[in-house]
């Protein structure tokens, strides 16, 4: 019962009062995307970029932590898409966003305080391998999947739509951030010094990510309040806060996993749905509410299905 209290219900109730502000109008839609738009497009991005930058590259990328993380994401689209198609007969564009959905658990906003809060700080190496291809891996799988999806039957070719679909993760800023982590650390391997004053405003900048993109989810999450296709949205719940845990923690136990990486892994694959997965579903016009509702219930409901997973990790 500590880990509800200590670990888990602080960082939900940030979410919480950006919630309360934003539903009794103390804090506009305005103020709530101008927020957003600092913490997604600015602040988590130097986050990523200082974390990576600063990663120990060597320990945290293993193929068992990344097959036990990854292993049960896929296996969520995998499901997440065939419960669109054949249980609830959503048209093809719907399936891969209902897929995407499930796929794309909240790593960063949720998983890193999470993980840090119950483990602490070095705990989240793993963590941080995660993240380092979260993005750029599931953007580029799904918006691939959602281009070929909508190409079907036009006279693009192969090239054109993968094209497309890279352009579009290219131009993401948390994938600009990674990549441009990845530069400096393996620079810095090379030998490049960067001086003190560089990283100190970095720091600055990333001490205030989490606090402001878990604030303004709140203010996000009351703007899309649920609303009908509520079998769809629990399908979508479910698959995320039970199946993706349940499969990466098996897939960890089968390949041995030690336990800082079975932290990492399962904590991640936890997590509610993330905003991006809403923000993905609007960008094409599919499965809008299904994705908004799942993101509010999902992150609603991941209070306590994050609270039996501590309690199952060592």
């Amino acid at each position: 019962m500590s880990d509800l209290f200590t670990v888990i219900l602080p960082v939900f109730l940030v979410i919480g009062f950006g919630y309360l502000v934003a539903w009794r109008g103390w804090f506009s839609d305005t103020h709530v995307d101008g927020l957003m738009r600092f913490a997604q497009s600015f602040a988590v991005p130097v986050l990523l970029f200082s974390s990576i930058a600063r990663l120990d590259l060597g320990a945290g990328f293993r193929a068992d932590l990344m097959i036990s993380f990854y292993g049960g994401a896929f296996a969520g689209y995998l499901a997440g898409w065939a419960g669109a198609k054949f249980i609830f007969r959503r048209p093809p564009a719907d399936c891969v966003a209902i897929g995407f959905v499930c796929l794309f658990s909240n790593s960063l906003l949720l998983g890193i305080p999470i993980t840090e809060r119950a483990y602490g700080s070095d705990a989240l190496i793993g963590n941080w391998a995660i993240i380092s291809i979260h993005s750029p891996l599931i953007y580029t799988f799904g918006i691939t999947m959602m281009e070929f999806t909508l190409a079907r039957g036009s006279n693009l070719s192969v090239g054109a739509v993968a094209g497309r679909a890279l352009t579009g993760v290219l131009r993401t800023p948390m994938v600009l951030g990674i990549l441009l982590g990845f530069v400096v650390n393996f620079s810095m391997q090379a030998g490049l010094v960067l001086p003190e004053g560089f990283w100190a405003a970095v720091d600055m900048i990333a001490r205030a990510a989490l606090p402001a993109a878990l604030f303004g989810l709140g203010g996000v999450l009351y703007r899309y309040r649920p609303e009908g296709d509520m079998a769809t949205i629990a399908m979508c719940c479910a698959i995320g806060l039970i199946l993706h845990p349940a499969i990466s923690y098996g897939l960890g136990r089968g390949l041995g996993l030690d336990v800082e990486g079975m932290r990492s892994a399962v904590v991640t694959a936890s997590m509610a749905p993330g905003v991006n997965a809403y923000l993905f579903a609007n960008i094409y016009g599919a499965a809008r509410r299904v994705a908004a509702s799942a993101v509010l219930i999902g992150t609603a409901a991941s209070v306590l299905t994050i609270w039996m997973w501590l309690l199952l990790l060592p």
